[in-house]
Parts: C-alpha cells; structure tokens; sequence
C-alpha cells in the first residue's frame, strides 16, 4: 500500500540483557527479548499494513526473524542520544515522514491512518502521538527538520510536552494521534497485552504468566 509519507520504525534488536530490561523485574533477561521481539514484530506488521511512500527500519543492532521478508529498507542507527539518533533518522528523508518507535504493540493501521492519509498534510505541518508516561509515541514532520528533535530531553516526564512545544513554536500546525501506552514496566505489559489480546506480543506474554525470573 502507497500513500504520500515514508514512514520510519526507530528500534533496537531484543538482544536479552540489552532490551526492554525494566520487564526483567519479573521476568528473564531472554524473557524480555521475547517480549521485545513481539513487539517489534507487531509494529512492523502494523507499519507494513499502512499506506506509506516507504518503509524504513532505523535499526540499532542486526536484523532477525522478527524482520518481515520484504517491505523495509534498514538503515542503522546513529550515534548519540536518543534526540540525536531521532534527528538523524529524519534528515536521511526528504518529503513528509512519521515516525513511531517499538514500545507500542498495540499500534495498529487504523491509528496511523490519520498521519499517513492522502491529506494529512493538509490538514497538519506535524502529528503527534502523546504516551501515557509524558513521552511520545509518534512524531510526524511535513518537512523534516532535525533541529526540531535536537536538543530535547529523552526519557523524562515531561518529554511529550517539550517536544510538542518545540514543534509550536515553530510556527507549525500540529495534529494528534491517540494517547498510546509504552511498555516499559511488567505492568504495563499486562494492560498492554489486554487492550491487544490478538497481538504476538499478548501471546507471547501468556507463555510467561506465572514465571518468575
């Protein structure tokens, strides 16, 4: 499926003892990589299932069988902070690109459609997608312009919030996707895995109901 925008995955290879680690406070190590895999897979099913102008795997770490056959260009990530590597993700795109990360399982085709429309660009110089923990989800440039991500504190309360700001004082039209949760937490997977209980990800975490570490 084509649309007007490249749409652009930020992720990390769920490698055990390097990803989604917070989950190891009930789980393994190699449990959270499979959680993390899940999750990474459910979003590339959903990216695939979007209409988009390309597809792109920002990817820290090699692929793995949770990478669909075709569909994906992979790129690697960049060096530096996470509103670095961000940045540098947008400045190897030319025209309107959306970004979302792999901490959403839950995201879907239907909750990208209003940033990947035909007209969405009409409608807005960039979307958004807030997370329930003050961080975002999603972040959509017409233009991509990475001084916009630069410079902004990464993993904190009040990320969203200066994010959203930065993009306003820019004189740019903002539009929002919904409030999504991350899943950071062991906790967060459960209501995660209940809001999506057909995802991989919920599969994959009823596998490990009851294990401790």
């Amino acid at each position: 499926m084509t649309g007007p925008t490249t749409l652009l995955v930020i992720a990390k290879e769920p490698v055990p003892g390097r990803a989604k680690t917070r989950l190891c406070a009930r789980y393994t190590e190699e449990q959270a990589a499979r959680l993390a895999a899940a999750a990474l897979a459910d979003t590339l099913a959903a990216a695939l299932a979007a209409p988009a102008r390309r597809r792109v795997l920002v990817l820290d770490g090699r692929p793995g069988p949770w990478l669909p056959e075709a569909g994906f260009e992979v790129v690697a990530q960049a060096a530096g902070g996470l509103d670095e590597r961000l940045a540098a993700a947008f400045a190897g795109c030319s025209g309107p690109s959306l970004l979302i990360g792999m901490d959403t399982p839950q995201v879907t085709a239907d909750l990208l459609a209003p940033a990947l429309a035909g007209d969405a660009w009409h409608r807005a110089d960039a979307w958004f997608g807030p997370a329930e923990d003050g961080g975002f989800w999603a972040i959509g440039l017409a233009e991509p312009e990475p001084a916009l991500l630069r410079g902004v504190p990464m993993s904190t309360p009040r990320t969203g919030a200066v994010q959203r700001r930065r993009l306003l004082d820019a004189g740019l039209r903002v539009a929002e996707l919904p409030t999504l949760l991350d899943v950071d937490t062991p906790d967060d997977a459960d209501r995660v895995a209940s809001q999506a209980p057909g995802s991989r990800f919920a599969a994959a975490l009823r596998t490990m109901s009851g294990v401790a570490p």
